[in-house]
């Protein structure tokens, strides 16, 4: 669960390294993200010689949250940080990036995002 402001780490390897959400697209005047959802972000830090700048506008969705989920089964998922992906275009599903790094939701492959669930090195 994140609001606008947020600052997010990058888990892939498209070449930014933080994120900072600043709207959240084709939802109305919600103000809060949630795991699995997409958002539109300003990237604030990134490698020197990466695809992606400083300053730069991208579609990112969220891959792990501090503040706990509830699943159907009853149990809790939560992670350590604030992590996302950054997507391709504007309709796309797939990362621009070729790796991911760190833990996923298993929540993420439910919705779709086949392609980010078999970068992953691991499943949650």
């Amino acid at each position: 669960m994140l609001q606008k402001e947020s600052l997010l780490n990058v888990a892939d390897n498209s070449g930014a390294k933080k994120i900072k959400l600043i709207g959240i697209p084709k939802n109305g005047n919600r103000r809060i993200v949630y795991l699995g959802e997409v958002f539109t972000g300003a990237v604030k830090q990134a490698a020197p010689h990466g695809q992606i700048k400083n300053g730069e506008i991208v579609r990112a969705v969220i891959v792990r949250t501090k503040k706990e989920v509830k699943r159907a089964d009853g149990s809790y998922i939560r992670f350590d940080e604030n992590a996302c992906v950054v997507l391709e275009g504007n309709d796309t599903q797939d990362p621009k990036g070729t790796r991911i790094f760190g833990p996923i939701a298993k929540e993420l492959k439910d919705e779709g995002y086949n392609k980010i669930a078999s970068l992953a090195e691991e499943i949650y």
